[in-house]
């Protein structure tokens, strides 16, 4: 179910920057407002745009979220103060604490909307170190960050 509901969101998200993106080009007059003579199909263009954009967010979440393992040595009291230095310093803050299990969220509000509010990074405890999971690019970079030394931190 969480990937369906962020395929929609994200096709919401693509609609409005879509639209956006249309609404300037028409108010600096680089386009004509008129749909028929904007597009070369005239309203059919806006099924097949619409169509394209619901490919697109029917995969995006498929690449763009994922759950990786981060090597973090040590017991949960030795680290857990180091791995919240880590995800403070990036940015998130700790939403909730289950356990030896972590729930963090990004503190901005303006990387929250631009996110389609799916900033949520889980840490999960495993024998290693952690499973983490949440937006690709955030969770490679919190894993390279996470399995520095606590001195590197």
């Amino acid at each position: 179910m969480k990937y369906f509901i962020r395929s929609i969101k994200y096709f919401l998200y693509l609609t409005v920057i879509l639209v956006v993106v249309l609404y300037a080009l028409v108010a600096l007059k680089l386009a004509n407002g008129d749909i028929q003579s904007m597009f070369r199909n005239g309203y059919d263009s806006l099924w097949q745009i619409a169509g394209i954009l619901a490919i697109f967010a029917a995969v995006y979440p498929k690449f763009g979220y994922s759950t990786r393992k981060a090597i973090v040595p040590g017991a949960y009291s030795e680290i857990r103060d180091s791995v919240l230095s880590v995800m403070e310093s990036r940015g998130y803050r700790l939403e909730k604490e289950e356990g030896e299990n972590m729930t963090f969220r990004l503190r901005s509000p303006l990387y929250r909307i631009t996110r389609v509010g799916e900033d949520r990074i889980t840490l999960t405890r495993d024998v290693s170190g952690f499973e983490v999971e949440g937006l690709t690019k955030d969770v490679v970079r919190l894993i390279q960050a996470l399995e520095r030394t606590p001195d590197q931190i």
